[in-house]
């Protein structure tokens, strides 16, 4: 009974977070949030940690994150080989990410028909080949290949990949259109290239690329980018579900669902590695993406059953296309430097 009233507490804060916020960062304190002193402490990291370095010329990404040029974060990976076992328990630690596929599966099939229309039937994804990043035991990639598409998984646990495997094996459909493999995300573009360039392997490149609750968890954000544009075709979809940096993202996305209400376990979640919608639209952006739509999310507790909203204060799903490589101009002037003629000379050069 208890829990069902602060629940409830916990939604009437979100649906009033503006002044909420606004009450926490006031210097008089007099909001009755109750973890003002929490989200005041969280403000002033935000302010000194959170914000971005753009500078000309220099990718933006947080100073929390260092460019390791791997994406992948030792200690998550620990964490998640401790739970390995318990990805399809749909009462557990993964219960809200079941119920996530309420929301994730329609968002990534609908925008992927915006995107390649004309496809009908039972299986509208059908032909389209997708990488999920961060799978985990596969609990995104199995519903996006009953929807026909040829899904690889793709993950650095060895036994969550296991558990993958062995949940899918018992479904014949998924069979032929369902793959686990174990390793990173720059481990496999490195792969997708052949050692032939950007270009080498056109046709096994993927149209979309999947990471559900996953960029929360990686090391380096720049390598995940420059790695998922490698990767995916031109034109090609990137769908991202993750957590906002924000005092009220803290406030209920560690402190009530990690410590509270145990809705995930206690340190999954790392408040430092939290993206806002904006710092994640200009690191695609610089990378050669066009972020198409950004939309917020909400779980309640009560239901146990994800919405969208208006807000992206918490939690939020975004599309973003990679754009189209352009192609040389008919008419270009190379200069010396490119060419090695003599300084002070100019080349036209005629292409096609």
């Amino acid at each position: 009974m208890y829990s069902r009233k602060f629940s409830r507490l916990i939604l009437g804060l979100y649906n009033r977070k503006t002044s909420a916020i606004t009450a926490v960062q006031s210097p008089g304190g007099r909001s009755g949030f109750s973890w003002s002193a929490v989200c005041r402490q969280r403000t002033r990291w935000l302010r000194r940690d959170g914000a971005l370095e753009v500078q000309r010329g220099v990718p933006c990404q947080m100073s929390a994150r260092s460019i390791s040029q791997s994406t992948v974060d030792p200690s998550e990976v620990k964490r998640f080989q401790s739970l390995a076992s318990k990805w399809w328990d749909e009462q557990g630690e993964f219960a809200a990410l079941h119920a996530m596929n309420d929301l994730r599966v329609p968002f990534i099939r609908d925008n992927l028909l915006n995107v390649h229309p004309g496809r009908q039937g039972g299986k509208p994804l059908t032909g389209l080949r997708i990488l999920d990043v961060g799978c985990g035991g596969g609990l995104l990639t199995e519903p996006l290949g009953r929807l026909g598409a040829d899904v690889l998984g793709i993950d650095p646990v060895p036994d969550s990949i296991g558990t993958a495997q062995l949940h899918s094996s018992h479904d014949p459909d998924l069979c032929e259109r369902v793959r686990y493999q174990t390793c990173t995300l720059e481990e496999l573009s490195a792969e997708e290239e052949g050692g032939g360039g950007e270009t080498a392997n056109p046709l096994r490149r993927f149209d979309a690329i999947v990471a559900s609750e996953v960029v929360e968890h990686l090391a380096d954000l720049e390598t995940f980018a420059l790695c998922c544009s490698h990767v995916l075709k031109p034109g090609g979809s990137l769908f991202i579900t993750t957590i906002n940096k924000t005092n009220l993202s803290y406030a209920l996305g560690i402190v009530v669902a990690e410590q509270l209400l145990r809705i995930v376990p206690s340190g999954t979640h790392d408040w430092e590695k939290f993206i806002s919608p904006v710092e994640l639209e200009r690191l695609l952006e610089s990378n050669g993406f066009s972020v198409q739509s950004v939309q917020g999310m909400l779980y309640n507790p009560v239901s146990r059953a994800w919405s969208w909203t208006n807000s992206t204060a918490i939690n939020y799903a975004l599309h973003a296309v990679k754009l189209k490589e352009e192609h040389p101009q008919t008419d270009q002037t190379v200069t010396p430097h490119q060419t090695g003629v003599d300084e002070g000379k100019e080349l036209k050069l005629n292409v096609g």
